[in-house]
């Protein structure tokens, strides 16, 4: 009967919305009303269940973890404005630039440190864009190895702790925040070390594809340069230990941890000479906007979740998943293929807080460790990203590439950091104890 297929229709016309521009919020919200309508009509949906509603809301507004998202926003805004993005790719291509692929090297290091300082991707990827980008094809790197080496760093952001999607995972999957924060940071590490032996072969392999700086470029050595990489490191270095050294050692929650970092950020934008009025008026801004838009999002996925409760979708959801063949190899393979198609499409909030509510309980069924889920799906997110044509770190980087770059040599440049993203995450679904090993110790 066509009212046994209302929760699957309103799942499909939602993904329809989304792929076709509409606002996430919105698109979520109208089809949670349209879909409640006629489910009134049909007799099948009962509307008690909108009473729900309000306490829902005042839910998410009591969510102390949630706090955490403004916090991570902000940080990363405001590190942005302290130059200090810009001190560490200078740097860190001095210490590394007389090695071939040296800036390649320098970019990935730098990818990790802001990751871990920032978790934003974009504001990575765009910072990274505009400053090693045009230096790198200035000293004769390839077109396709330096657009594939930044893209794929920018998306570190999205694994190494403290990310703002596992900050949104662990609410949806209904674990902690520190424990997600410590089942990732191995495999974030070994992401970016992959990443860099693979520069290195590529270096060794073929070095006129990366050649190293010429010398009279690198004027600081010894002691000084020595000096000027402990001035660099010591400041991000501190506010990683101030956020993610909180959390893991039970001094702070991951919101309290947040706002050490926030005020922690103040302060070394205070010490570039960057903390201004102007710059912290744009910096509450930008916080004000993104976290305004997450918050909508979730109030919109909360109607949607109500509705399609109502209309018994999630059960029907629930059966097919769990009857899936192969059993918890099946439902792992479909979910994380669903994933990485819709990361295509629509950015991690939406995936989180559409499609993250309906794996977790099939997952927990199956006897999964949540957590190791968790991060498998942050990991295929972070995938995702980089993927042609649609992934989202292609778009921020072709934003500000030069024009001599073309779209061509981004696709190409990215598919072997690809290859590496899924070795990678083949990896850590292989072997648990890559992401379990941390909890366990700190529990």
């Amino acid at each position: 009967m066509l009212v046994d297929w209302l929760g699957p229709l309103m799942f499909a016309g939602a993904l329809v919305l989304l792929s076709l521009g509409y606002p996430v919020a919105f698109s979520l919200g109208g089809v949670a009303i349209l879909f409640g309508l006629i489910g009134i009509a049909f007799g099948v949906f009962d509307p008690i269940f909108l009473t729900a509603m309000p306490q829902r809301i005042f839910g998410i507004m009591n969510n102390f973890t949630l706090l955490a998202i403004p916090y991570f926003i902000f940080m990363g805004a405001m590190l942005e404005k302290s130059g200090i993005a810009e001190n560490l790719l200078e740097t860190m291509g001095s210490l590394f630039g007389r090695l071939r692929g040296g800036l390649a090297i320098a970019v990935v290091v730098v990818g990790a440190l802001l990751a871990a300082t920032t978790g934003v991707v974009a504001a990575t990827v765009v910072t990274m864009g505009l400053i090693s980008l045009p230096t790198m094809l200035r000293y004769g790197y390839n077109k396709d190895v330096a657009t594939g080496v930044i893209a794929a760093s920018g998306t570190l952001g999205q694994i190494i702790p403290p990310s703002i999607v596992l900050v949104v995972l662990a609410d949806q999957l209904g674990v902690s925040v520190g424990d997600l924060f410590l089942g990732s940071f191995i495999p974030g590490l070994l992401m970016a070390g992959v990443f860099v032996v693979h520069v290195v072969i590529i270096a060794f392999v073929r070095p006129d594809l990366l050649p190293a700086l010429p010398s009279e470029l690198l004027k600081i050595r010894g002691q000084a340069l020595f000096l000027k990489v402990l001035k660099v490191m010591v400041p991000p270095l501190v506010l990683i230990l101030l956020v993610l050294g909180s959390i893991f050692f039970g001094i702070a929650t991951p919101t309290e941890a947040g706002a050490l970092g926030a005020v922690g950020a103040m302060v070394l934008a205070a010490f570039n000479r960057q903390l201004t009025i102007r710059s912290l008026q744009e910096v509450c801004d930008s916080t004000l906007r993104t976290t305004t838009m997450v918050i909508f999002i979730l109030l919109g996925s909360t109607a949607f979740s109500l509705v399609f409760r109502g209309l018994r979708g999630d059960s029907f959801i629930f059966d097919v998943l769990t009857n899936l063949p192969g059993g918890d190899v099946g439902f792992l393979i479909v979910s994380m293929l669903t994933v990485f198609i819709l990361g295509f499409f629509i950015d991690f909030f939406e995936i989180a807080f559409i499609v993250i509510p309906l794996f977790a309980p099939v997952a927990q069924q199956l006897g999964m460790d949540l957590v190791w889920y968790g991060v498998i799906i942050g990991a295929n997110m972070q995938t995702s990203f980089l993927t042609p044509p649609f992934g989202f770190a292609l778009f921020y980087l072709r934003g500000v590439a030069p024009k001599d770059v073309s779209t061509g040599n981004l696709y190409r440049g990215v598919i072997p950091f690809i290859a590496l993203q899924l070795l990678v995450l083949v990896s850590i679904i292989a072997f648990p104890g890559l992401v379990n090993w941390l909890p366990s110790i700190s529990s």
